[in-house]
């Protein structure tokens, strides 16, 4: 099995049991398309993800979503959104997690538009269903509690907003700005070359001046998911194991006012 998350298009033709999930909003879907893709609902996934009652912790509610996208047991699902790639990351990060196999396709939809690729025509019938088994993937999930007694023992916080969001300047929708404590800053832009996530050597320097090491238990974050999902691919793709999301992020953290930041 491929140890890198991210995929070219040219080395999707090696894999078998190919699925194409579109993460692009639906007008861009209907105004441009490859048939046979399937288009992941994402609005109702980032809803889902947020809401008490089908939060991460609802396994049948995922099941049921992943499955209706045509994912069976062994399923390469190739994961494409308009090239920013953070919402390809959130559907990577959310497919991962439930046990299935996926790759974020470097470039997007200008990387399959034109291509000729396709789904694999016989994975309906030569497969069983999936099984969603949460945690089974390379990148972990962590929540707000459990990251509130890691700070400061065990966990280094990988923050992947604006220097502008890192220092409190930038609020979004939240009542406070800032990082949490020891976060090191490394923004998601930082990772990218245009509509492409940089290459494993790259990342890793990058990553490495960032003040990681190899070893340590890295937690990305940034304010709602999409941006943390992505850090997390490129540390994966870098060769830094043993990472994990906090998926809700600052948005989730800057709620709770027993959450310190800085």
């Amino acid at each position: 099995m491929r140890q890198d998350p991210v995929i070219e298009i040219k080395d999707v033709g090696g894999l078998s049991n190919v699925l194409l999930l579109d993460v692009r909003d639906q007008a861009a879907c209907d105004a441009d398309h490859t048939d046979g893709v399937v288009r992941v609902p994402i609005e109702v996934w980032v809803d889902a993800a947020k809401n008490s009652e089908t939060s991460f912790a609802d396994v049948v509610f995922w099941q049921q979503q992943i499955s209706d996208l045509g994912v069976k047991v062994k399923t390469s699902a190739i994961v494409f959104d308009d090239g920013r790639l953070t919402e390809a990351a959130r559907v990577w990060f959310i497919l991962q997690y439930f046990g299935a196999t996926a790759y974020v396709l470097n470039g997007g939809w200008d990387a399959v538009k034109g291509s000729g690729i396709a789904n694999s025509e016989t994975q309906s019938t030569t497969q069983g269903p999936f099984v969603a088994k949460p945690g089974s993937g390379k990148v972990g999930l962590i929540e707000r509690e459990v990251l509130k007694d890691e700070i400061g023992n065990g966990a280094v916080i990988f923050d992947a907003r604006t220097q502008a969001e890192f220092d409190g300047l930038d609020l979004k929708n939240n009542v406070r700005g800032g990082h949490l404590p020891g976060a090191r800053l490394l923004s998601h832009s930082d990772l990218l070359e245009g509509k492409r996530l940089k290459s494993a050597a790259t990342l890793h320097r990058l990553i490495d001046d960032a003040g990681f090491q190899l070893g340590d238990h890295i937690v990305t974050h940034c304010d709602g998911g999409g941006r943390a999902a992505l850090a997390a691919v490129a540390a994966v793709r870098a060769g830094y194991p043993g990472v994990r999301v906090y998926y809700l992020s600052f948005a989730d953290w800057a709620k709770d006012e027993s959450c310190p930041i800085v």
